[in-house]
């Protein structure tokens, strides 16, 4: 049984982008608590997040269980989460932008094998069309502290440039399973120009040790080492963490997203 209430907005048409189904998870105190304003998470391939029969495996992250156990956990700190499903675009759609167009020839191949990258397209529907959207419908808090982005693979490539692109927009990323070396790692090579200043805003970082995560731990260090000398302090504006033996997949996410959920909302409403 679903716990919290889940909204189907439907198919959203875009100016932007091609038309795309999006879900609202409330947390179960939205309906009790009417005077209350939430913080809010936008998460990538939305599909995914809370029904297992539409998860691209068979199992979702199970969002509604991990918001809940946040809120049970942190002094009932909890956000409202925005499920934003993907399409088939979705390689082209959550690729950073501005960094592969750097470079003409790393542009060039990755087009010729997944369509000219449009995540700039991507991003100005949600900035532009989807959060005034969000906002006008339910109770958010507006201001950028309490507003996130999530996703795990090429959905945390495009959370981190989410962050950077529209720092005004965005309080933090939490990025899973980040999929660092698309593109020969341009996302890590062009971190140092991209990042916002320190102190205002949370990335969450994580790997497993499986499959295509057993590839990261070298990107994942240098990002740290980025983060780091760019006046980022650990602990408090990001944090990285390893899984031994977790895999690249939901199965793997559902069972730790509430931490970076956690280390996201902390301090917020």
């Amino acid at each position: 049984m679903l716990l919290g209430q889940l909204d189907t907005l439907g198919v959203l048409d875009s100016q932007h982008i091609m038309p795309r189904q999006v879900d609202v998870w409330l947390p179960e105190s939205y309906s009790v608590q009417s005077d209350r304003s939430y913080p809010v998470v936008y998460m990538h391939d939305g599909q995914n997040l809370f029904q297992d029969e539409l998860s691209f495996i068979g199992v979702s992250w199970g969002m509604d269980i991990a918001m809940t156990k946040v809120a049970r956990g942190n002094e009932g700190r909890t956000a409202i989460v925005v499920a934003i499903w993907n399409t088939p675009l979705r390689v082209s759609e959550y690729m950073p932008q501005k960094p592969l167009e750097k470079s003409p020839e790393l542009l060039k191949a990755f087009s010729r094998e997944e369509g000219t990258p449009c995540s700039d397209a991507y991003l100005a529907f949600l900035t532009r069309e989807l959060i005034p959207l969000i906002n006008q419908r339910y109770r958010t808090i507006k201001d950028a502290a309490d507003t996130f982005i999530a996703g795990s693979s090429m959905g945390g490539l495009l959370s981190l440039y989410a962050v950077c692109e529209f720092p005004q927009f965005f309080g933090g990323a939490a990025c899973l399973s980040t999929a660092w070396p698309v593109a020969q790692g341009v996302v890590v090579n062009d971190l140092e120009q991209r990042l916002p200043p320190p102190g205002r805003h949370r990335f969450y970082f994580d790997l497993g040790t499986e499959g295509l995560d057993a590839t990261y731990p070298a990107y994942q260090k240098r990002v740290d080492s980025t983060l780091g000398s760019c006046g980022y302090v650990k602990g408090r504006d990001w944090t990285t963490v390893l899984f031994e033996g977790d895999e690249h997949s939901e199965r793997a996410w559902r069972k730790r997203v509430h931490i970076p959920m956690t280390f996201l909302l902390a301090g917020t409403a």
